[in-house]
């Protein structure tokens, strides 16, 4: 069984090379070369899990150095901002500070 043939509507194929719109030439260019693979070879998905299993987890790992380092000061900030800052609201904090409670 064959496939029927395509009608051309006037845009380049590609086996030629229009080299501006409108031109209606269509030559046919030499030296293009077109490499194309088959759809039944193509597997958009094989070992995609097992592929981000192996590779993510070294790609993430290698980032680890650069982020640990901030976060763990941004965390180190956070929890001394919040005891100091339930210190300073608290009865003894008041005290120690010259404040009224």
């Amino acid at each position: 069984m064959r496939p029927t043939a395509t009608r051309l509507d006037g845009m380049p194929g590609p086996k030629s090379f229009c080299p501006w719109w409108g031109d209606t030439s269509m030559h046919k260019q030499r030296g293009v070369v077109v490499y194309t693979v088959s759809p039944f070879r193509q597997r958009g998905s094989k070992a995609i899990i097992r592929g981000w299993l192996f590779n993510g987890y070294r790609r993430l790992a290698a980032q680890v150095p650069y982020w640990i380092v901030p976060f763990a000061i941004g965390y180190g900030t956070y929890t001394w901002a919040k005891r100091r800052d339930a210190w300073q609201n608290s009865k003894a904090g008041h005290i120690a500070l010259g404040g009224h409670h």
